[in-house]
């Protein structure tokens, strides 16, 4: 979709169009009610920031929609069609030190561990989950609360063209 045309949709097409980069409802409706936008720069720039912190019920509700790091998304939703993209970069070779360290991560904080994958390799992804291990949960809860609005950050300049932009 071209920036002009989110800019002008109406607000439940938006909704739409947000509610898969990031499933928190507070922050859809700080991305949805900001526009206009100037750039795609300007949406990924808001997405990095609306919503202030985010608590530990936004946090897990959001964590639902995300996979395993190193497991295919299932499913034709626009959030499996992200991550399949998003974990292009891991490989199978990589399956198994990153099931043991989901299991790991999963033991210590009870969720699920969330990286943005995109533009990582696999190694860089378990150094940083093994670097993680070490966070309290207070701490952890941070890291991944802008772990999500990288992602969201990524989707949404990945869904919103400018004028000109190759479709």
């Amino acid at each position: 979709m071209l920036l002009t045309e989110f800019n002008a949709i109406a607000r439940d097409e938006a909704i739409a169009l947000v509610k898969p980069a990031l499933d928190v409802p507070r922050w859809i409706d700080a991305i949805v009610d900001g526009r206009p936008y100037a750039s795609v720069a300007a949406i990924s720039d808001a997405a990095l920031t609306a919503g202030s912190a985010f608590t530990e019920a936004e946090i897990d509700g959001a964590l639902a929609h995300h996979p395993r790091i190193g497991e295919s998304a299932k499913g034709a939703t626009a959030e499996a069609a992200h991550s399949r993209r998003e974990q292009a970069g891991v490989d199978a070779s990589s399956a198994a030190a990153l099931a043991a360290g989901n299991k790991e991560y999963e033991a210590k904080f009870d969720r699920v561990y969330l990286v943005r994958a995109a533009g990582r390799t696999a190694d860089e992804i378990l150094a940083l989950l093994q670097q993680r291990l070490g966070n309290t949960d207070e701490q952890e809860l941070v890291v991944i609360g802008q772990q999500l609005r990288e992602i969201a950050a990524l989707r949404l300049a990945g869904a919103i063209e400018t004028e000109g932009a190759s479709a």
